[in-house]
């Protein structure tokens, strides 16, 4: 009995392995879950960045389409992205932004030293929000309609293509 006590670890490790090997060869890492893509926009309201006034996000969907855009000081790939973002805003659409699980004094310096393209800063301290839309990591981007309805969900930083793709949609 205590000779299997001894093999038995090395037996679940096997199988473990055995296990995640097969998972791994037959999961398609790329697939991002976009689950929320045709439906409503969370009805989420929260602190701006400067005041701490709640702000409600289907508000500011009223006078056309706009791109939500969840990033935090933190995130290298969204360094990355602040030259797209700029330049998307620089095309003229409304880009709202959604500093998530990061303190305001840091997102302000962030946003000082790369830019600012966000006609609306909002903070996500607790992150609630990205589970409500169903971020998996930051920065993620999502294009709203003019009803609210999430039109599409971009996962990693924005890239010269993207911008154009989001400029023609959210127009």
């Amino acid at each position: 009995m205590s000779r299997w006590l001894t093999i038995l670890p090395l037996v679940v490790l096997a199988a473990l392995a055995a296990l995640f090997g097969l998972y791994g060869l037959h999961h398609d890492p790329k697939v991002q879950p976009h689950a929320m893509v045709g439906k409503p926009m969370p009805d989420l309201a929260l602190p701006a960045l400067e005041d701490g006034r709640p702000a409600r996000l289907r508000e500011l969907t009223a006078s056309g389409p706009v791109v939500v855009n969840f990033f935090a000081s933190w995130c290298a790939p969204c360094e990355v992205e602040a030259p797209q973002l700029n330049a998307l805003s620089v095309k003229g659409v409304r880009i709202v932004g959604v500093a998530y699980k990061d303190k305001p004094p840091k997102t302000q310096a962030f946003l000082a030293r790369l830019g600012d393209p966000y006609v609306a800063r909002l903070s996500d301290l607790d992150g609630r929000a990205g589970v409500e839309f169903g971020v998996t990591g930051v920065p993620e981007t999502y294009l709203i309609g003019r009803d609210g309805t999430i039109l599409s969900k971009h996962t990693g930083p924005l890239e010269a293509d993207d911008v154009k793709a989001l400029a023609q949609q959210a127009r």
